[in-house]
């Protein structure tokens, strides 16, 4: 018999720390697959056992309740007492503001896995296009030599970043999957992740991008 038990009365959300897990890299296991399952509704759906084995893609209660306390205890999901809604508006017109802070310079780029920009704020036309040519070389480049950043000296990033001589990056680039669609983010300053903003970025593309799971 499970040991585990759902609280009443609570919608659940991954944290800006577990989607970024989530969109790290291709969702090649359940952890991510139920975090970004959350995202493909366009609004926090409440907590119950339903909802827990259609999210997890699995139909043993005992799983689910294990994976959910797994990533709460990683501190990926969270609970909360009121329904939150997905960012509204058109996509395209929502984006800039969302990308906006994301930097602390304010200069953020959305970019397809093709090179081209899906949205940017800060960024003049012309200098977005040639960043978002350059984030697609990157991509490139590194899938050329995955297996050695990877497995030869266990780098799990597959983030870019150009660095002044303190170590301190000047650009980033940041890859996202989303179900089976790549992005990059591409940003000048200190990358500003951990809020929900972070979150609203990759719901409001998962709204598109995402499949329902279906309930």
């Amino acid at each position: 018999m499970s040991g585990y038990q759902l609280l009443d009365n609570n919608y659940v959300l991954p944290t800006p720390a577990g989607i970024y897990y989530a969109v790290s890299a291709a969702p090649d296991d359940k952890a991510r697959w139920f975090l970004l399952n959350m995202l493909a509704f366009t609004e926090s759906q409440l907590l119950t056992e339903q909802f827990l084995l259609t999210a997890s893609k699995t139909r043993d209660v005992e799983e689910a309740m294990e994976l959910l306390y797994r990533l709460q205890g990683l501190g990926w999901v969270q609970g909360e007492s009121e329904q939150r809604e997905s960012p509204v508006g058109i996509l395209e017109e929502a984006l800039p503001a969302i990308l906006a802070k994301l930097s602390s310079s304010g200069k953020v780029l959305l970019v397809d896995n093709q090179g081209l920009f899906l949205s940017a704020h800060g960024f003049s036309y012309e200098l977005a296009e040639e960043l978002s040519a350059l984030s697609a070389d990157l991509n490139a480049l590194y899938q050329r030599h995955e297996r050695l950043l990877r497995n030869n000296i266990s780098i799990n990033s597959s983030a870019w970043g150009l660095v002044d001589a303190n170590g301190d990056s000047q650009l980033g680039i940041w890859p996202l999957s989303i179900g089976g669609y790549q992005f990059n983010l591409v940003m000048t300053g200190v990358p500003q992740f951990n809020q929900q903003a972070f979150v609203e970025l990759i719901w409001i593309l998962g709204k598109r991008y995402l499949e329902l799971p279906g309930l």
